[in-house]
């Protein structure tokens, strides 16, 4: 019968699991940690004895987590991210500062929407910390669920969201656009077809991206596809850069393309598109978060509803 093990688990410990599961050798952990490799095999086999199960499976080349390493691994991950979260915040809160709060955007919101909503929360909270973070939906989600952020701004999507345990709201639903420079020669044509904008190198989302799967479906709704040498970027700046530098054909959510529409930077390819993309954000739901995530979120919202995002 396994026995409490957990009131002998130190931060130490779950720093010596997640090396263990990132470098899945005892000899290159045992370097990084400034201990020998038989004192971290004792320790692995003595954490496996007291819990009962076999967290690593040992091979000739290392270690591979079992599954039930894996769902340790997993709580680790977590803890340890909080108890570095912990350690910003105080410091936020030593040198004056009413808090932090951290916001994810995916490239749906991080040129537009996000700014609007922290924007917002600026004005209402003013000694407030806000930390702005841009990455893929899948990366945001999982830095949501080990604490690391408070809220995600991005693309709708329903991976990972249940078995992370997340909160989500639909903020906006908008159409997908073609976009090109401002001086693109297809705007010097009298009609553009789908053979003209076929005709050039486009720039598009990673594959599996909600936006990139929503242009895949308006173009076979459209009976067309995707240029055979296109270009995979998931940064915004990059792609703005790409297109106002080249003649390539891009693809962009409404509402951003409206805001660089107005800076001059790109302009709408007139083809019509069925396809529609929705704007979510999200939040843990397995714990008390501070009042400062409420009005966050609140701040987000009417954004959103006042048009302004």
């Amino acid at each position: 019968m396994a026995t409490d093990w957990t009131h002998r688990i130190r931060l130490r410990n779950l720093r010596i699991l997640l090396s263990l599961a990132q470098t899945r050798n005892l000899s290159h952990s045992a370097g990084l940690l400034n201990t020998t490799q038989p004192a971290l095999s004792k320790w692995l086999r003595e954490l496996e004895d007291d819990i009962g199960l076999t967290l690593f499976e040992r091979h000739a080349r290392g270690l591979s987590p079992t599954s039930h390493g894996d769902v340790l691994i997993a709580h680790a991950r977590r803890i340890t991210a909080q108890l570095d979260r912990a350690s910003v915040d105080m410091n936020v809160l030593r040198e004056g500062g009413g808090g932090r709060v951290a916001i994810g955007a995916s490239g749906a919101a991080a040129s537009e929407a996000a700014p609007r909503g922290i924007l917002a929360m600026a004005a209402r909270m003013p000694d407030m910390r806000i930390d702005l973070v841009e990455g893929t939906m899948d990366r945001l989600l999982s830095l949501l669920s080990q604490g690391d952020l408070d809220i995600v701004i991005g693309r709708t999507t329903n991976e990972q969201v249940d078995e992370l345990r997340i909160s989500s709201e639909v903020l906006y639903v908008e159409p997908i656009d073609l976009v090109a420079r401002p001086e693109h020669p297809l705007f010097e044509l009298p009609e553009i077809q789908w053979g003209d904008v076929q005709a050039y190198r486009w720039i598009v989302w990673p594959r599996h991206t909600p936006i990139r799967n929503a242009l895949e479906v308006a173009l076979a709704a459209a009976g067309q596809a995707l240029p055979p040498n296109y270009i995979e970027t998931n940064s915004v700046i990059a792609n703005v850069a790409l297109l106002n530098n080249s003649d390539l054909i891009g693809t962009a959510s409404h509402r951003a393309t409206l805001m660089l529409v107005e800076m001059d930077q790109l302009r709408i390819v007139p083809l019509r598109l069925d396809g529609y993309g929705s704007v979510s954000m999200y939040w843990r739901n397995d714990e008390i978060y501070p009042k400062s995530v409420d009005q966050a979120l609140d701040c987000i919202r009417l954004a959103v509803k006042d048009g302004t995002a």
